[in-house]
């Protein structure tokens, strides 16, 4: 049996709790400022402690070890990240933190076409059920009926 700590699935498990987190708070601490701003903070935020992570477990890498490539995709990545916590953080402002998370959610479903329009990825018919149940879960916890 593997350890815990290599589990995919407990890290998974802890980013839903943490992006949780992320909604509630973001939600009380955009109250008084501008989104844009409350973004901008949060991304310092990460910057500070993902840097004093890496060096404290040695995981820093030169950065010649990169190849062009991941750089490229990287900074793609980084760039939907930005927009992606700008949209977030907006939607927050205008509505409900019960209704933005769900719908910023449908990144599963479209990570799920992306992956295997793009990527080669295989989803079974369980899969693609889930798939959907997830979008329609989704839209029913926006509704705002």
């Amino acid at each position: 049996m593997k350890p815990v700590l290599l589990s995919w699935q407990f890290w998974a498990l802890l980013s839903a709790a943490f992006a949780a987190l992320t909604a509630i708070f973001a939600k009380v601490g955009i109250e008084n400022v501008n989104s844009d701003f409350a973004t901008f903070i949060r991304t310092i935020v990460i910057l500070c402690a993902l840097g004093l992570i890496l060096v404290a477990t040695g995981q820093w890498q030169p950065l010649g070890s990169v190849s062009g490539r991941s750089y490229v995709f990287l900074l793609l990545s980084g760039l939907a990240t930005g927009a992606s916590w700008i949209c977030y953080f907006r939607a927050l402002k205008l509505g409900d933190a019960a209704r933005v998370a769900p719908i910023d959610k449908m990144s599963v479903v479209l990570v799920a076409l992306i992956g295997v329009a793009f990527l080669g990825e295989k989803l079974s018919m369980p899969n693609w059920l889930g798939v959907m149940l997830i979008a329609l879960g989704a839209v029913l916890v926006a509704y705002k009926g």
